[in-house]
């Protein structure tokens, strides 16, 4: 049975998170559809949740907590491909394409889904190895708890009045991370394993995070945990730890909002199993630095976000990630 569901047809994936993004429609005329900032929450490895590719690059937005949209990452890396110093080295530039959306479901209930396309390059002693195709899909399921407090005079409480929002909120998420990217059991052997465009293993994500949002500034923070599952060719990508946490102002202009922002983020990552063996110089760990800014017209948002590595042990040191460049285009909801 397990086998049937690895074998799912790929467009019949993608008909069901288009399906779901459509179901939004219908839970908003049941509903209130909510536009306040959620968060620029890091909850998704954006390639194939290989050791190399950053759980902490974001799934959500600063702008809007319901949106259908396109994301882009660039990203490139270079690993030495021997034990000496003069020893040559590949360039690896992975392009994603993204189809991503937050849906509401039921009060402070969403869902998170995100298809990739993955075109990865790789170039060694003037050679170059291309492999590209769908990576695997994410679905998540967030609850957004909103910090109260009750409305006072003077300095009495008056327990008949409604509640409001402070702008301090909570969130919890649960997911799963689909093998719908294929997995090639010959590329395991690249200096840089996160060289795949899918795991091949069903992985589970549990986040939780801290949002506050002011009139003019804001505050994101988010810690994950990926539990790596193992694929068929009994290899298991390393359990991950990700978190990030960003800082945005927002600047109004007439029917523009512009919000820049500046953040740190940071992965985590435990040693490749395969058959039942732990692999030398599998694990590692980065910090990264970000800049980047939304721009919001009428019901488009416009990111853009450029971040650079401050410390990294990628390895055994073998694998240097260089800088990465994200955009997106979304039509909020």
């Amino acid at each position: 049975m397990m086998k049937d569901f690895l074998s799912i047809n790929k467009k019949g994936l993608i008909t069901m998170l288009f399906a779901l993004i459509l179901a939004k429609s219908n839970a908003c005329e049941h509903q209130p559809c909510l536009h306040e900032p959620l968060t620029n929450f890091g909850v998704l490895c954006d390639l194939c949740s290989c050791s190399t590719s950053s759980g902490s690059m974001g799934f959500g937005t600063l702008n809007n907590s319901n949106f259908i949209g396109f994301r882009y990452i660039y990203q490139t890396f270079e690993s030495q491909n021997g034990v000496f110093q003069n020893s040559p080295k590949s360039k690896e530039i992975f392009n994603t394409y993204q189809l991503w959306a937050q849906i509401p479901v039921k009060n402070n209930f969403y869902l998170s889904v995100n298809l990739p396309y993955q075109d990865l390059n790789r170039t060694l002693n003037q050679t170059t190895e291309n492999i590209n195709g769908i990576g695997d899909a994410n679905i998540i399921a967030w609850y957004k708890l909103p910090l109260l407090k009750k409305k006072e005079s003077g300095e009495t409480v008056d327990y008949n009045t409604t509640d409001q929002t402070t702008g301090h909120s909570l969130l919890f998420g649960l997911g799963v991370k689909l093998p719908t990217g294929k997995f090639e059991e010959l590329l395991a052997d690249n200096i840089n394993p996160g060289f795949q465009v899918g795991t091949g293993s069903f992985d589970g994500i549990i986040s939780t995070g801290y949002s506050y949002s002011g009139k003019k500034i804001g505050v994101n923070t988010l810690l994950s945990y990926y539990l790596k599952g193992e694929n068929k060719n009994e290899y298991k990508f390393g359990d991950q730890i990700s978190f990030s946490a960003n800082v945005y102002t927002v600047v109004n202009a007439k029917k523009v909002n512009f919000m820049p922002f500046v953040g740190v983020s940071g992965d985590t990552y435990n040693k490749i199993t395969q058959y039942g063996e732990t692999l030398n110089d599998t694990n590692g760990n980065i910090i990264n630095t970000s800049l980047g800014a939304e721009v919001n017209i009428k019901t488009f948002v416009f990111g853009v976000n450029f971040t650079k590595p401050i410390h990294q042990d990628l390895f055994g040191g073998n694998v240097k990630s260089k800088n990465r460049l994200t955009l997106y285009l979304n039509y909020s909801l």
